[in-house]
């Protein structure tokens, strides 16, 4: 496939919802290749030290889960294309058509799916990229069952904060709820669940100011930001909650996006504008789960196949 061709649709992203739909894409018949800005595909699935919730293939690690779907999209054909997307015009004319532009070249397409994911918000302390995936975790429901009966952290005061803090306690030995206020943010009911649990503690008005350990968390540097005073607190995980950020900024001029940024679209997966779908962690809706990004790209293929069949007709 060559730049200066018509694409019957490009997806931009190739985490599991944009190799999901590159699969179902080809196997459809579409004329279709799959942008992305690194030439290893998985996006944040690659930082996740094992994955045991993925239906058929426990206790893979996230790299290798990354591998299998990539392996799959690479044996039926699917076409890659190594660029960094700067934006998506859409072009005149009577029927609609799309430019995707890169730093190296123009892409012409029908259809569109929206498929960057969301990036975490990080903490910005010391050892917290250095041990992500080996003791550092942003999704409590996805690496919780791995600190079973261990002492773990929690870090963020809003209603994903107290949720992980609430499920973890289920399967952990001891929680720690850290704090940067005195209140928390979240719902009330959240909040009385939380503190009826015994087995958690709250470290209120304090900030993580160091993640530690070697190869594996093993403690944190935490600062109480009224007095000074500065501990260390014995851990074996941390949950980092402290928000999610869509990477939608290219496109919240093109499809109609929350105050948040994420992309506003049903289970079609179809955005305000015509042609353009939206699939996977930039999409709003209530779970964000590897599996849930899969279903996303299946579902966002057929409604472009509909879409496409339509304008035909």
């Amino acid at each position: 496939m060559m730049e200066n061709e018509m694409y019957d649709l490009l997806i931009i992203g190739a985490g599991p919802a944009g190799l999901g739909a590159a699969v179902y894409a080809v196997r459809a018949g579409l004329r279709t290749a799959v942008i992305d800005r690194s030439p290893v595909s998985g996006g944040q699935v690659l930082s996740t030290y094992e994955v045991d919730n993925y239906l058929g293939l426990p206790g893979l690690s996230g790299g290798d889960l990354s591998g299998r779907f990539r392996e799959h999209a690479d044996r039926l054909g699917v076409s890659f294309i190594t660029a960094a997307v700067q934006g998506i015009e859409q072009d005149a004319g009577q029927h609609t058509s799309y430019t995707v532009h890169t730093e190296k070249t123009d892409f012409q397409t029908k259809t569109v799916i929206l498929a960057t994911g969301a990036s975490h918000s990080l903490l910005g302390v010391p050892g917290e990229k250095e041990l992500a995936g080996m003791g550092v975790s942003y999704c409590a429901t996805c690496d919780g069952a791995f600190y079973r009966k261990s002492t773990v952290a929690v870090v963020g005061g809003g209603d994903v904060a107290v949720e992980d803090a609430v499920f973890l306690a289920g399967i952990c030995k001891k929680v720690y709820l850290i704090h940067r206020r005195d209140q928390l943010r979240a719902a009330d009911s959240l909040q009385k669940k939380l503190f009826s649990l015994e087995n958690v503690e709250m470290l209120w008005n304090c900030e993580v100011r160091a993640i530690l350990g070697a190869e594996m968390v093993e403690g944190l540097e935490v600062c109480n930001n009224k007095n000074g005073e500065q501990t260390r607190l014995e851990v074996e995980g941390v949950f980092i909650a402290v928000g999610i950020v869509p990477d939608t900024g290219l496109f919240r001029a093109l499809v109609e996006t929350d105050e948040k940024g994420y992309v506003i679209a049903d289970e079609t997966c179809a955005t305000s504008q015509k042609g353009i779908f939206a699939a996977g962690d930039i999409r709003k809706k209530a779970m964000r789960q590897i599996i849930t990004a899969v279903a996303d790209g299946a579902n966002a293929v057929h409604s472009a196949q509909e879409y496409l069949h339509a304008d035909i007709l």
